[in-house]
């Protein structure tokens, strides 16, 4: 079993948009963009998407995937999010790039995160993950290393003093867990029946925490008008966040652990086998925090354009 590293125990719990990014976000003023939700969630229901169809095709994880989401809050538009991933035979790269802006720009931000590592039957096993991330105030990185059992090692720069109130980490915390952006691998093992029945366990370098998802509704949507297909009956997926170690039980951290509303829609694509992430939702005690997509572009196992989506 690795060591903790007190560098672990330093770090501010996460705030809406890390729980959906894989970042670590400040707040803006007063008001909470994230307090862990749902770390990763958006990347991660791309490597679900062959897992939605009814098809008897083969469902086979995308080889490429490209993806712009703008961000919003309260109806006001506060930065985007742009996700990459690749897949090389049995290696995978996953890059995030997330940038916020408020207050006429007196507030910036931005994270750019990385993972890699390999696809066994059994699903995937992280290698790496990092986080770099600079804004108003503060700048920083985040590393984890993983051996294919768990978490091996992490660092946190710069560190921050453990908060006395703070609910710590345990060795078996660390056992089988993935980074932010791994767990999105996690969900092409999933049932294709239900692409909302299944748990994410996942440590996001400082946060050790669960994503428990359950099917919560089915919603006729027009789809993409930039693609035909697109569009028909979309699943509703509810999230519920569980923290486990490595946190603070603040009111914020307290009410995403209790919300209700916390959901992401994914979207069908007529004749291609797949569904897409078009609209995740995270309520605050202030409003809501909505990621919708703007473009995705995905490129099957067999090196097809298996969809070109524009949102506007």
């Amino acid at each position: 079993m690795p060591t903790l590293p007190k560098v672990l125990l330093g770090y501010s719990s996460p705030t809406v948009l890390k729980v959906l990014l894989g970042f670590s976000t400040p707040t803006i003023g007063k008001i909470p963009l994230v307090r862990a939700a749902a770390v990763g969630f958006l990347p991660a229901a791309f490597f679900g998407l062959f897992t939605h169809s009814a098809s008897s095709e083969p469902a086979r994880v995308p080889e490429k995937v490209n993806a712009v989401y703008s961000i919003s809050f309260n109806g006001f538009d506060i930065g985007s999010f742009k996700f990459e991933a690749n897949v090389e035979g049995h290696s995978y790269t996953l890059n995030g790039d997330a940038e916020l802006s408020a207050l006429l720009g007196a507030f910036k931000w931005r994270g750019i995160s990385r993972a890699s590592g390999r696809v066994s039957g059994s699903g995937p096993k992280p290698a790496d993950y990092s986080l770099a991330f600079n804004g108003t105030g503060r700048s920083g990185s985040i590393k984890v290393g993983f051996d294919g059992k768990g978490v091996t090692s992490a660092s946190i720069v710069p560190p921050i003093p453990v908060a006395s109130d703070e609910i710590p980490l345990q060795r078996k915390h660390l056992s089988g867990a993935l980074d932010p952006l791994t767990a999105v691998m996690a969900l092409t093992f999933g049932s294709a029946a239900n692409p909302c029945d299944r748990k994410l366990a996942i440590f996001d370098g400082k946060q050790r925490f669960d994503l428990q998802l359950s099917k919560r509704a089915e919603r006729e949507t027009r789809g993409f008008p930039g693609d035909p297909r697109s569009g028909g009956l979309s699943v509703v997926c509810g999230v519920d966040y569980r923290p486990l170690g490595g946190f603070q039980m603040t009111a914020q951290t307290e009410q995403l652990a209790k919300s209700t509303g916390i959901e992401i829609s994914m979207l069908p694509v007529a004749g291609a086998n797949l569904a897409v992430p078009q609209e995740v939702r995270i309520p605050t005690s202030v409003g809501s925090v909505i990621l919708t997509a703007e473009k995705i572009t995905v490129t099957d196992g067999y090196k097809r354009r298996v969809a070109l989506l524009e949102g506007r």
